[in-house]
């Protein structure tokens, strides 16, 4: 028997999955008004948790020999395992989104650009959107209301009121 949203569980998981990859790539979609409220608590529980760990990085250190048999240290640095579930826990919540390469952007370069990004949509949520909302969250002392919605009025054909949702 259909839930809300007029879908079964997992249909209605399936939706909300799909809008919250597509909101948080693109920054903004329109959609039904019903649609929009379910999935504004949805996309800040997921943003919530990436400012909660985005900064947690862990520093080690690679010895390595080079062809001549000189001792050379890398530092690298890697999700701590708070991040790393927390990381885990989101993919779940979403679908990995791919880059598609611009149009007057060179094969070559888009490939050099993207080689070693292997979740672009995991990548942009932890280096550009999560930062930008603890900044924020700084600033205004307040943490949430990373969303908002418009409502647009009637859709043409089935009468369904129509919203827009974006990060603020």
């Amino acid at each position: 028997m259909p839930g809300k949203l007029g879908r079964t569980a997992e249909q209605r998981q399936a939706l909300l999955r799909n809008q919250a990859s597509e909101l948080l790539w693109y920054g903004k979609i329109t959609t039904t008004k019903a649609k929009a409220k379910e999935l504004q608590p949805y996309v800040e529980k997921i943003i919530t948790k990436a400012i909660s760990v985005y900064d947690e990085n862990e520093e080690y250190e690679v010895k390595t020999t080079d062809k001549k048999g000189k001792e050379i240290t890398q530092k690298n640095v890697k999700d701590s395992p708070k991040k790393l579930a927390v990381r885990r826990l989101i993919m779940g919540k979403l679908y990995d989104l791919q880059e598609v390469k611009p149009f007057n952007e060179k094969k070559s370069d888009f490939k050099k650009r993207t080689a070693d990004i292997q979740h672009p949509l995991m990548e942009k949520l932890f280096n550009e959107i999560a930062p930008k909302y603890a900044q924020r969250a700084e600033e205004l002392g307040q943490g949430g209301g990373y969303t908002r919605i418009y409502l647009l009025g009637a859709r043409r054909g089935d009468g369904a009121e129509e919203a827009i949702i974006e990060l603020v």
